[in-house]
């Protein structure tokens, strides 16, 4: 959820750049600019926007892996051998003692 406080017009930005930039990077949370009255972009640091980068790949980590879990609970698995012949055969690579 945005913050009222944080709105602010894209013009407010143009002429206090300095003072934005300042206070992007003392809170690291994102401000939204208008245009027209309507939120057209939003601004943040780069720090805080690493963060969040970082953030939503763990959490898309956490959710591969629970479909993963779910799928072996639902017995959709295939054991390692199975898995390794299947790919030999698909990208025809040989077995070790064929080498």
């Amino acid at each position: 959820m945005v913050d009222p406080t944080s709105v602010h017009p894209i013009t407010d930005f143009k002429r206090n750049t300095p003072a934005f930039v300042k206070r992007l990077k003392e809170t690291g949370k994102p401000e939204v600019l208008t245009i027209e009255g309507r939120g057209e972009l939003v601004v943040q640091d780069a720090a805080a926007y690493q963060e969040l980068l970082r953030v939503v790949e763990r959490v898309e980590a956490f959710e591969g892996i629970r479909r993963g879990l779910a799928d072996i609970e639902a017995g959709q698995h295939v054991s390692l051998d199975e898995f390794e012949s299947e790919m030999r055969k698909k990208y025809e690579i040989p077995q070790q003692d064929e080498l």
